[in-house]
């Protein structure tokens, strides 16, 4: 029964069966459009499954029912005497296996996105993290898995399978990089949920700092070997390779000496992360400019400037020069009032004022308000006031309002013993002279002080 079918098709025309070839593609290709723009109406529900897999498989399906239809309607179209014709349905394997590894690549993808926006309404750290973790590994590595599989049962040429496994290696060595480097953030993401970022809590800020870091280098050095990986694919690559380690005395002197300030900075970033000097949101004065440290790298660190300006300092600088931390320990910091006063100003009444002025304003910390004489010259006394406050904005803040606050009270209660200069008038016969002319009569020069 099935040869006298294939018989009665073969006494058909050529181009006839090519267009029942044709039509029948036509038509599968229209019923697969109808049943897509049918399920596009269905997004919500337990049918949106349906529609994120129709949304991803269509393009695909399509292609390759079209690559199928166009290789046998021309490989029945065309006279066997032309050469090239048996290697159509051959080259309709090769592509119809790249399109079912795109539809795999598609499906998956469509499928982690439902897989994400499912464990963002999830709380436990095994459905955020772990299971999307294990869903992207799968999505990754079952397209190169399934390409490694298949490409021998279609594709009978050996350079052709030499140039598909070579490729199928790069998407492998591309994936298991890519998976890596997404466990890697995953990781990064977890551990910042897990220590929230508070200025206030510093065993938090001291994980974000070495997780930063770490994560940085982790996915550097991952990029690193994956592209070395894919390098070594080739041969004539991992040759010249190994040529140029075997005679690259000189080349390697050289590139030596030209990548130790990159291996400098990634020392100095590993040492910053594990010593950690600085942490992120850090109180800094460097090269006489005082900030935050907003962004640390590999190879620079950012500080934000109190005028919003960005200093911009090689990683190194923190571990080669002295700087200023003022919230390595702690965020309480002491600010100096200098006041100047004349002598007869009484202390008393000026530190229950500076009290009071500290126990009013909400900058001050409560643990230290002192108000000290500090040192006396022929002219007046120096009086140094120290205040604590949290963090260095708020010190300088409560120094502004201590200051201010004790001028106006000495200008207003002992207005007296502002800074004054004295001057002393020479005494005659053990009296104060103060009419004596300053220029004697007759005399264009100023007059001389008298003898005792």
């Amino acid at each position: 029964m099935i040869d006298y079918i294939i018989h009665g098709i073969e006494t058909f025309p050529a181009w006839i069966l090519s267009a029942c070839v044709l039509g029948i593609t036509l038509g599968v290709s229209s019923v697969l459009t109808f049943i897509h723009l049918r399920l596009m109406r269905l997004q919500s529900g337990r049918l949106n499954l349906f529609y994120a897999t129709s949304k991803a498989g269509h393009v695909p399906v399509v292609c390759i029912l079209w690559v199928y239809g166009a290789a046998f309607a021309l490989y029945l179209l065309l006279p066997a005497s032309i050469g090239w014709r048996v290697t159509l349905i051959p080259l309709a394997h090769v592509a119809v296996l790249l399109l079912s590894v795109w539809l795999l690549i598609r499906v998956a993808k469509r499928f982690v996105h439902l897989v994400d926006r499912w464990s963002e309404k999830r709380t436990s750290l095994f459905e955020r993290f772990v299971m999307p973790f294990f869903l992207r590994c799968l999505a990754a590595l079952a397209p190169v898995f399934l390409l490694f599989s298949l490409f021998p049962l279609f594709v009978t040429s050996q350079e052709m399978g030499d140039v598909l496994r070579s490729l199928t290696s790069l998407l492998l060595i591309a994936s298991v990089a890519a998976v890596l480097i997404y466990g890697v953030n995953s990781t990064e993401r977890m551990l910042s949920e897990r220590y929230q970022f508070n200025d206030e809590d510093f065993t938090a800020r001291k994980v974000h700092t070495q997780i930063t870091v770490l994560r940085k280098l982790i996915n550097f050095l991952i990029v690193v070997l994956a592209v070395a990986s894919m390098l070594m694919v080739f041969d004539k690559v991992r040759q010249l390779g190994a040529s140029i380690l075997a005679s690259a005395g000189i080349i390697g002197v050289i590139l030596g000496f030209a990548a130790q300030k990159v291996l400098g900075n990634l020392i100095a970033g590993i040492q910053i992360a594990l010593t950690q000097p600085i942490q992120l949101n850090d109180a800094v004065i460097v090269e006489g400019e005082w900030g935050w440290v907003e962004e640390l790298t590999l190879t620079f660190v950012v500080i934000r400037i109190w005028d919003l300006r960005r200093l911009v300092l090689p990683i190194t600088y923190f571990v080669e020069n002295p700087f200023e931390n003022w919230t390595k320990r702690d965020k309480d910091l002491l600010g100096t009032v200098i006041l100047y006063a004349d002598y007869h100003l009484p202390m008393e009444p000026l530190r229950e004022e500076a009290q009071r002025l500290a126990e009013a304003s909400p900058l001050w910390n409560g643990r230290v308000c002192v108000v000290q004489m500090l040192e006396m010259t022929e002219h007046n006394i120096q009086i140094r006031v120290l205040v604590s406050a949290r963090g260095g904005p708020n010190a300088f803040d409560l120094r502004c309002h201590m200051r201010e606050g004790l001028i106006n009270f000495i200008a207003q209660r002992y207005p007296e013993c502002l800074p004054r200069t004295r001057v002393d008038i020479p005494l005659r016969n053990g009296r104060n002279a103060p009419d004596q002319p300053l220029v004697a009569e007759g005399h264009q020069g100023p007059a001389t002080a008298p003898s005792q």
